[in-house]
């Protein structure tokens, strides 16, 4: 969905403004957890070649509270893109968060992106 654009961060060189984004993908599904070798295909098939310049991932225990007051948890994957070029990596997310509802039959993906000083 569309958001405000948010500031630049101000870098001191080397560092250059950049955007951070990271994803939340919870890992149950109704055909049980998605397996490391479902993920490992995702991030071939969808997301490096949408992000070929690099990215990180990380296991992750995540936890939250449901409409009725229930407490879930969920093991995770938390995906970690710095993208240069801010105007180009939305479509490109919106890409990855699609496959991914569709692929393992989830509601949601969390997304998270905030300016940050960053160099290669």
């Amino acid at each position: 969905g569309a958001c405000a654009q948010q500031p630049a961060a101000v870098c001191a060189p080397p560092l250059k403004a950049t955007v951070q984004v990271d994803l939340y993908f919870g890992r149950d599904t109704d055909k049980g957890e998605v397996s490391e070798s479902d993920w490992a295909n995702f991030l071939a098939d969808e997301v490096t070649p949408r992000f070929p310049e690099g990215l990180s991932v990380a296991d992750i225990a995540g936890q939250w509270r449901d409409p009725a007051g229930k407490i879930g948890r969920e093991q995770s994957k938390l995906l970690i893109l710095i993208v240069f070029d801010p105007q180009a990596h939305a479509p490109k997310v919106d890409a990855v968060v699609a496959a991914y509802k569709q692929r393992f039959a989830q509601q949601s993906v969390l997304r998270v992106e905030k300016a940050v000083c960053a160099a290669g």
